[in-house]
């Protein structure tokens, strides 16, 4: 049988200096521990797993001829080996372990492997004086048979229900694919969604000379874009931002041709083409307006009027943006619509606060961002309800003193009538005439940058100011420019 590191007790003390197992007889004696020392700590009669009597390797099931093969035992291991007072003492009677477990349970049969186990388990060693404590071995990974014999059982034949040791104290290898191996303690969603941020290409010049360079070595030079151009990204980026719910613009300026119909339809382009659309230019002239006469044409001419008198239609579930496209007239390529006024001269009783109420509670369903255009008349109720709901107020004017004076007064109006936030933040637009004679700028820059949050000029636009449906394609680079930087400055104020 196989001898097991249970069944041996040393007898001396190998850690003591000089002592080796390859000494001569009597040399190590010295050293050795005490006769009555090695009596208690002496092994028990039924461990001789090595080579015992016959009786013995018949008990755990050795072959009859194993002493022929493996050498017969020497009589001092006969010796060492016979069964002695400590076993006897330790040993229950045969007839107590027949009345409690059964004929045959002073062994249990080991179900893997067919050898006989001893049903006691071999005896704990206690330290020997003057020697340091063993360390713990680390628990066992199988199930221990119940009854508290202490004998392993291997995992594949323990019965189904036990419970399974588990290791306490072997260090577990970490590795990448378990939990906290990579990240730190205590991560949540946000940080595993923060992944898939892809941070941004480095940008790469478009226009200019930089720009017919990349273009003429098919990416090969890819040069960065100059401050002009990061000018124009940087305004694009402002225009193209989530405003966070519905928004409104609203151009003002009591006297008449002083732009503001020309703005409106210039925001809501750029707005627009910039957001993928969604705009819509609102002409709210209690009488008669000419933003519709200023804008593309569609296949028909209905007005505000009309929608207002079908406007129960969009109030309820069935209302849809398809339907409103028959008051709405679409701008194309611009990617917005306009909603004019009523462009008969004759037309009856002026808008009302609650009417521009009730329109704007419609639209608001099927646009994220409406660009109002106003009338003359301040103390009208339909222009006063649509200052209670501006998000950002552009004051237009042209470079001419009395069209400048006359939107001076108007913010004294606004003031006085408690909006003063509202002029703080304002944008103010000038218009540039085609001759700059007898133009007295930097006064008007002054007054209106003293008062509002930016003052910005519109360069002179010959298709502009004809008076004709603008096409929008033909405009210059530079006024489409200018009205860049302008609806990013309105921007930033929604």
């Amino acid at each position: 049988m196989e001898h097991t590191e249970e069944d041996t007790v040393p007898l001396h003390r190998t850690e003591a200096s000089g002592w080796s197992p390859f000494a001569p007889p009597g040399a190590n004696h010295e050293r050795s521990a005490p006769p009555e020392v090695n009596a208690q700590y002496s092994t028990p009669a039924d461990a001789d797993h090595e080579s015992g009597s016959p009786e013995v390797n018949r008990r755990h099931g050795a072959a009859p001829d194993a002493d022929a093969r493996f050498g017969a035992p020497s009589e001092a291991n006969r010796r060492r080996h016979a069964p002695s007072a400590v076993h006897q003492q330790h040993s229950a009677p045969e007839d107590v372990m027949n009345q409690q477990y059964g004929p045959g349970a002073d062994s249990i049969r080991n179900p893997r492997q067919g050898d006989h186990v001893p049903s006691t388990p071999p005896p704990v060693a206690t330290p020997m004086p003057g020697s340091e404590p063993a360390q713990e071995a680390p628990t066992s990974r199988f199930e221990t048979r119940p009854g508290g014999d202490g004998w392993p059982v291997p995992p594949e034949t323990a019965p189904a229900g036990r419970q399974v040791a588990v290791p306490s104290r072997v260090p577990v290898p970490v590795f990448p694919d378990h939990a906290g191996a990579l990240e730190r303690i205590g991560v949540t969603a946000d940080d595993f969604s923060s992944r898939r941020v892809v941070p941004p290409r480095p940008p790469v010049a478009e226009t200019g000379l930089r720009g017919a360079l990349h273009r003429l070595s098919f990416g090969l030079v890819a040069l960065p874009p100059g401050p002009r151009e990061q000018a124009r990204q940087r305004a694009v980026e402002t225009v193209r931002r989530n405003f966070g719910g519905l928004r409104q613009i609203t151009v003002v300026n009591p006297k008449g041709g002083a732009g503001k119909t020309v703005a409106v339809l210039m925001l809501a382009m750029t707005f627009g083409r910039h957001r993928g659309g969604y705009v819509l230019a609102w002409d709210n002239n209690e009488t008669q307006g000419t933003l519709g006469m200023r804008a593309q044409q569609d296949f028909h001419v209905r007005t505000v009027r009309d929608l207002l008198r079908d406007l129960d239609h969009f109030k309820g579930p069935t209302g849809r943006i398809g339907d409103l496209s028959q008051y709405v007239r679409a701008q194309g390529g611009a990617m917005f619509d306009v909603l004019a006024s009523d462009e008969s001269a004759t037309a009856g009783e002026m808008l009302t606060s609650q009417a521009f109420g009730d329109l704007r509670e419609a639209v608001s369903r099927f646009y994220k961002l409406i660009v109002v255009d106003t009338g003359n008349n301040v103390r009208a109720a339909n222009w006063q309800a649509a200052i209670d709901a501006t998000d950002q107020l552009v004051v237009t004017m042209s470079a001419r003193n009395d069209s400048a004076e006359t939107a001076a007064r108007m913010l004294d109006h606004l003031e006085q009538t408690g909006r003063r936030d509202l002029v703080r933040g304002a944008v103010s637009v000038v218009s540039m005439p085609a001759h700059r004679k007898d133009v007295d700028l930097p006064a008007v820059q002054r007054h209106f940058a003293a008062r509002t949050r930016a003052v910005l000029l519109a360069p002179y636009e010959k298709l502009l100011d004809s008076g004709e449906p603008i096409r929008y394609d033909s405009l210059s680079k530079a006024s489409s420019g200018a009205w860049l930087r302008i609806a990013s400055a309105v921007a930033e104020g929604l």
